[in-house]
């Protein structure tokens, strides 16, 4: 799959760039705080129908603007074509559209366009609280299982429900109706913990061999799903548990509370690792991903990678070249700072790239 044009309206601090793009890599180059990031940003929302950034959608809006627009033209393996289209308007509802016509539901997009981002930003997988883990497991698998997507929606929607209730008054609370919602959230809980065990177990070992070879080193990395789940039955636990949350006002079991343990040499990575490590462990994680994805949905994902080169050693930064240079890897988008570690790539990839500039937002194709 291979985005083939992309069309920018006033996102972020780009007020308009049309782009004819290559079907391998794309480098952006530009100082920090210049939009380079806003760009791959823009391919990112494309797929998920949200920023990587923002999670409020008036903020991709320029400043001086009532309304952005992007556009993207996409080739598929089999020869199709789709055309990607969404409109953000200030106090409106998004547009969003595959082939001019309107989604119903914006869940229905995930999955046509796969994507994986490596940003600095993936560090809070590391170090930040346990909801950011989740996420990644919950984006990771969404793109490939749409019924996991369902599920995840509808346990988010009972679980919502279940804690209105439990903030009620004894009197004023309907068992019966707290009932039908724990069923709900047993049922697709039950779901998500299988899929979300399935995943870590088949990523684990992409995972340790793109450490390895990123690293360089005998350093042993190692994921532990920890659950309440593991625990016994989910329905048993959830109704056991129904006084002391009535109390609290919120339900205390089930998925939402899962955490995926990041270990180095048997040890959490966020206490022992060094920032070269935790940023090795963070990029291997999302390469594993891809190829994941790679492997589950059949279609290459699109690659973005965003100022990830700085920091790492020259060793780190030459593996990690040598894998993203290599044939399983399809359309690479990439931003820097400057051009001495993306030439290295390019050197490897003949003439199947492009570079532009990006200053102030304005991008400009650059001469090779």
């Amino acid at each position: 799959m291979v985005l083939n044009e992309l069309t920018i309206i006033n996102y972020k601090n780009i007020a308009q760039a049309e782009l004819n793009l290559s079907p391998k890599i794309n480098c952006f180059i530009g100082n920090n705080g210049m939009g380079k990031t806003n760009l791959l940003d823009a391919v990112y929302y494309l797929s998920f129908c949200k920023s990587y950034t923002n999670p409020i959608d008036s903020q991709i809006i320029s400043h001086d603007a009532d309304m952005c627009m992007l556009q993207g033209k996409y080739s598929f393996r089999d020869k199709s074509e789709e055309i990607v289209y969404s409109a953000v308007r200030r106090r409106q509802k998004k547009q969003f559209k595959r082939n001019k016509k309107e989604y119903d539901r914006l869940s229905d997009h995930i999955g046509l366009i796969p994507l994986v981002m490596i940003s600095p930003t993936d560090n809070e997988l590391i170090i930040g609280a346990s909801d950011e883990r989740r996420k990644f497991m919950d984006m990771a698998i969404s793109q490939f299982d749409k019924e996991y997507l369902r599920s995840l929606v509808r346990y988010n929607k009972a679980l919502q429900q279940r804690n209105a209730l439990l903030k009620l008054e004894a009197d004023q609370l309907d068992l019966s109706l707290l009932d039908l919602w724990e069923d709900q959230i047993v049922e697709d809980g039950i779901f998500i913990y299988q899929k979300r065990k399935e995943f870590i177990v088949k990523l684990s070992p992409i995972f340790n061999l793109y450490y390895s070879q990123i690293s360089c080193s005998a350093d042993t990395v190692s994921f532990d799903y920890i659950s309440q789940l593991n625990d016994g039955d989910f329905s048993e636990l959830i109704r056991r548990n129904r006084q002391r949350d009535m109390a609290i006002g919120h339900t205390t079991t089930g998925i939402h509370r899962d955490e995926l343990e990041m270990l180095l040499d048997g040890f959490p990575i966020k206490k022992v690792g060094s920032q070269g490590q935790n940023k090795t462990y963070f990029v291997s994680l999302k390469l594993a991903q891809f190829k994941y994805l790679l492997e589950t949905g059949g279609s290459t994902p699109i690659l973005l990678l965003d100022d990830i080169f700085d920091r790492l050693d020259a060793i780190r930064v030459e593996e990690i070249v040598k894998l993203v240079s290599g044939p399983e890897f399809g359309q690479i988008f990439i931003s820097d700072t400057n051009r001495e570690s993306l030439d290295r790539i390019l050197h490897r990839l003949n003439n199947r790239y492009n570079i532009y500039s990006v200053v102030d937002g304005e991008v400009k194709v650059m001469l090779r």
